[in-house]
């Protein structure tokens, strides 16, 4: 078992942003990458490469990767698996990472297809996008079972197989609806993983509030199985309806719970002193609280009140933590500005800008540069609709060639 590992794909930037109500600006998508890379997050699915307002965003990012900022996470695209989308991608975009989705239940080929597709048109449409996305110099492939959950299981895995023999890395198993369960979604990958010997993505969603059980069985039993799993998670378990797994909590999980503990299966390279700083900023820019009550991060993650326990927190802190908080990052004072404070943002002027900038220890060539940064800085603050914050800031005076293509949007 301890030959296999767990790796995390973070959807945040896909998943995340096409929840109703909420979105990110094409900035705070890529501070995203760059605090997950941070992170040591294996991969960031970082958006729709076949949407026009992505294609900017997306191959500015790719550009961080080649030089070697966004390194060594993983950047892939979702697209649909038909070959139109395998086409459009390519020739928008730079992507060489790939995750190709259609769904696969006789609840969606019936009722989201309305009798248009057979399941054997499903799967020759799935293979015709695989081959096409192998010949077009796609380096990984990870092919999506929507609605994976409620698909008849004989057709799960002769959809699968027909994926792993037209060059699939992997398949993702889409608990879509929330509608497995630990025990349901640990027997159904385990005979997916056993019977097609292919390492097996799981994306589960909340609706029954069971989104990072469900992802934490699903792993274990490709390990079981022999094979590598592969969870998906956003931060803060933002997502469509009532969310998907949470990025920490499934972190947590896989370091801290009985089943995982003491097994080495998380991927080395993860790093959760950066938790905090991530689970903070993606809260400010979808503009969602962490709930109090948030695993790890939220406010009373480690505040304790009544007698009994807080007696006994004071004694030692395992009588009632877990964790401790400082593997988070937390624990140092943060200042906030209470007398005068210059900000910046799109009608600013260059000694307010200087003053911030000075604070953040970022100095300019010349005036001609800070001028240029500033100009960046007030688009910054149009691009995002609010205040611009420190990393922001940082990242628009190091980078201002990408940071001048992630505002370019055109319709």
């Amino acid at each position: 078992m301890a030959d296999n590992k767990i790796y995390i794909i973070d959807v945040t930037n896909r998943d995340g942003v096409q929840t109703s109500r909420i979105c990110l600006s094409k900035l705070e998508k890529t501070m995203i990458n760059l605090y997950l890379n941070e992170m040591g997050i294996y991969q960031s699915e970082l958006g729709f490469p076949v949407t026009h307002h992505e294609t900017n965003y997306i191959n500015a990012n790719l550009e961080l990767a080649d030089m070697g900022v966004l390194h060594p996470i993983i950047l892939e695209g979702w697209i649909r698996a038909i070959p139109q989308d395998v086409e459009d991608a390519i020739k928008l975009t730079k992507v060489e990472h790939l995750n190709l989705s259609i769904s696969t239940s006789e609840q969606m080929i019936k009722g989201k297809f309305k009798g248009k597709f057979s399941e054997e048109d499903i799967i020759r449409i799935m293979t015709e996008a695989a081959d096409l996305a192998k010949r077009k110099g796609i380096k990984t492939i990870g092919v999506n079972a929507e609605d994976a959950s409620r698909t008849d299981m004989n057709y799960l895995l002769k959809f699968a197989s027909a994926a792993k023999e037209h060059g699939a890395d992997r398949i993702r198993y889409c608990d879509t609806l929330g509608f497995d369960n630990p025990f349901t979604i640990y027997d159904r990958v385990k005979t997916l993983a056993n019977e097609v010997k292919i390492p097996i993505e799981l994306h589960c969603h909340n609706d029954l509030g069971m989104a990072v059980a469900n992802s934490l069985a699903g792993a274990i039993a490709a390990i079981h199985a022999g094979v590598d799993a592969y969870i998906n998670t956003t931060v803060n378990g933002v997502g469509e309806r009532a969310g998907n797994a949470d990025l920490v909590s499934v972190l947590l999980a896989i370091k801290h719970s009985s089943t995982f503990k003491g097994e080495n299966l998380l991927d080395d390279r993860i790093n959760l002193l950066k938790t905090w700083k991530i689970a903070k900023y993606v809260s400010y820019a979808f503009n969602i609280p962490i709930p109090i009550n948030q695993p790890g991060v939220g406010a009373n993650a480690f505040a304790h009140e009544s007698g009994i326990h807080a007696d006994g927190a004071l004694k030692d802190r395992k009588n009632y933590e877990l964790y401790d908080f400082e593997e988070l990052g937390r624990g140092e004072p943060e200042i906030i500005e209470t007398g005068r404070n210059i900000t910046v943002g799109e009608y600013s002027g260059i000694k307010g800008f200087r003053n911030v900038y000075e604070k953040l220890q970022v100095e300019f060539h010349d005036e001609e540069e800070a001028n240029k940064i500033l100009e960046l800085v007030r688009y910054a603050n149009v691009h995002n609709q609010k205040p611009i914050v420190e990393g922001e800031l940082k990242f628009i005076a190091q980078y201002p060639d990408i940071a001048r293509k992630l505002f370019i949007v055109s319709p």
